[in-house]
């Protein structure tokens, strides 16, 4: 299926800047440029793969070597990495068990057919010739995400990946083939050996998407969600909660709180990812506030929330969580937002000096001030 002229001048655009230190090598942009640029959409950064070249000579042309298991290097000006064309094969358990080869003879169709998805499998080269020998733009084309060979099975992060651009692009269909590889590679036990630390990164990614739920969801289906995300429980709730939180831009912080809060302990999904401090946090206070907020609370309550909420210390947090809690329950919240600002406003340092004498006093007289002002709006 041949591209069309506009899309043709898109990727030459893409490849339009000339570069002295490429000339001579066999040099290709690679996956997610390509099938951007193709669906017309904003273009991150630009992935290389290099063909018959070897590491010796990629230094010696200047490029800076920062490559772990397989030779990756960065341009000297541009930063862009460049990788030399590689395959693998399987050596052990999850997504650390490969061996690559990156030898002059792998062509650009060998490591095209290491990729993930079809549509992952594209690329371009610095004259603008298309390359697509895996059939990735008759499934962009088709709006399908298809697995490319069975080695799906091998690499649990592929399963991950799948579901995070299941949501980000949420028109797409998964194959029936791909559906069974993920099935499988569940029940062959490959999904245990996935690392908290990469299934958060995919996660976050996911939830900068406009169907952050839908990766969850694709997890669910094949039966991977309790095992890389433990306790997590879907609802008819969070599919409205989600929604509201995408039509109103939320953050990814705000999204990650309303995904968690419909399960019984927020905070240990988090944990158990290893997501940042603020997430952890993000997770474990939202609920706090929409248990208060349903709970009809008398302006003492309210203190006490205000309190265990950190609103004085941490007020962009307390809006941000008002915020979400807005897109999971209905409730009065501007009064919430209201109640927080009463309860800075109280002039605290008036009232320690009018306590200087008894300056263990101090502490209580601000709280009753406090419930007070808050007895006016409650």
């Amino acid at each position: 299926m041949p591209i069309s002229p506009t899309q043709q001048q898109a990727l030459n655009q893409l490849v339009a800047q000339p570069d002295l230190l490429l000339d001579g090598l066999q040099c290709y942009v690679v996956g997610g440029a390509v099938r951007d640029t193709l669906l017309g959409l904003p273009v991150g950064d630009r992935d290389w793969v290099v063909v018959g070249a070897s590491p010796e000579h990629l230094a010696q042309r200047g490029f800076i070597p920062v490559g772990g298991d397989f030779p990756v290097f960065l341009h000297p000006q541009t930063k862009e990495e460049f990788a030399l064309a590689r395959t693998e094969r399987k050596s052990g358990r999850g997504y650390q068990g490969f061996t690559f080869y990156t030898g002059p003879d792998v062509t650009l169709a060998d490591d095209l057919s290491r990729r993930d998805l079809t549509i992952n499998a594209l690329a371009i080269d610095t004259q603008g010739q298309f390359y697509d020998p895996l059939g990735g733009y008759a499934d962009l084309e088709q709006k399908t995400l298809r697995h490319i060979g069975t080695a799906f099975v091998e690499d649990p992060v592929r399963l991950l990946r799948l579901a995070r651009f299941a949501a980000r692009f949420s028109s797409f269909r998964i194959a029936a083939e791909t559906e069974q590889l993920a099935l499988q590679l569940v029940q062959n036990g490959e999904v245990d050996a996935l690392v908290p630390e990469r299934v958060w990164q995919e996660l976050h990614k996911g939830l900068q998407t406009h169907d952050p739920l839908r990766m969850v969801q694709v997890l669910a289906q094949c039966g991977a969600l309790e095992r890389v995300l433990p306790g997590l429980r879907l609802s008819p709730t969070l599919d409205t909660a989600m929604a509201c939180a995408i039509r109103h831009d939320l953050s990814t912080l705000q999204r990650f709180a309303i995904l968690c809060s419909q399960s019984p302990h927020p905070e240990s999904i988090a944990q158990h990812i290893k997501a940042p401090t603020a997430y952890k946090e993000a997770a474990r206070l939202l609920p706090l506030l929409l248990d208060a907020a349903q709970a009809q609370p008398t302006p003492n309550q309210v203190a006490q929330a205000l309190q265990r909420l950190d609103s004085l210390r941490k007020p962009e947090r307390y809006r941000q969580l008002v915020q979400a809690a807005e897109c999971v329950a209905q409730a009065n919240w501007p009064l919430w937002q209201q109640a927080a600002c009463v309860f800075a406003n109280v002039d605290a340092a008036a009232i320690a000096q009018q306590h200087q004498a008894q300056p263990q006093a101090i502490p209580a007289a601000i709280l009753k001030a406090r419930i007070a002002a808050l007895a006016a709006i409650f």
